[in-house]
């Protein structure tokens, strides 16, 4: 399971664009939490803080608590917004969580025993669909990663959706049994299909 994360934040009284701007200036990404039929709450966070928890590679998928006016507030990360030229954080959107509610989260796919995979071992090459799953959980449940074992895998192997066993209490989002997560394909079949790709059209 990822890890609970904590933010410091603070409420932000006024709105618009410039308000946004002095606040950037002083080190503050502006943010808002919304959600679970609550009023949305109007919060700024410190950037460096938040540039960190973005650097950890799982902070969307980990529930955040958001310590503010005396409270500590259960969130998910749903949305960041960042400058198009220096990549700074602009701005934060978090869903406020409520006990035992079940949430949607993309969780990344970690395949392993490449070695053990008799179709890798021959030259097969491992042709990923799916980088991430849609699980649906508790939020205590997010697990930091879906592990696919390849282990015995020839070429032409594919696997699905259904052949993946998921942790207690998470089931997936993703509705097609037979969705398929990644194949095994021959090098010679990947040429082939970029070969038909470049013929143009009789």
């Amino acid at each position: 399971m990822s890890d609970t994360l904590t933010l410091l934040a603070e409420t932000r009284d006024r709105a618009g664009k410039g308000a946004s701007r002095v606040l950037r200036r002083e080190g503050r990404v502006p943010a808002v939490i919304y959600g679970n039929k609550e009023t949305p709450l109007s919060i700024h966070v410190e950037e460096k803080e938040l540039a960190r928890q973005l650097g950890t590679g799982h902070f969307f998928n980990s529930v955040v608590d958001i310590e503010v006016g005396g409270q500590k507030l259960r969130t998910l990360p749903k949305d960041v917004a960042f400058h198009p030229v220096t990549s700074r954080p602009l701005h934060a959107d978090f869903l406020r969580l409520s006990a035992h509610s079940k949430i949607h989260v993309d969780v990344p796919v970690l395949f392993i025993n490449e070695a053990d995979s008799p179709g890798l071992k021959r030259g097969g090459v491992l042709n990923i669909v799916r980088h991430e799953l849609e699980l649906i959980c508790e939020p205590e449940s997010i697990p930091e990663d879906i592990q696919i074992d390849l282990t015995g895998l020839e070429v032409g192997a594919a696997i699905h959706i259904g052949d993946i066993k998921l942790p207690a209490g998470v089931t997936s989002g993703i509705h097609e049994h037979d969705a398929t997560i990644a194949t095994i394909v021959a090098p010679s079949a990947l040429k082939s299909e970029e070969g038909d790709a470049e013929t143009p059209a009789a």
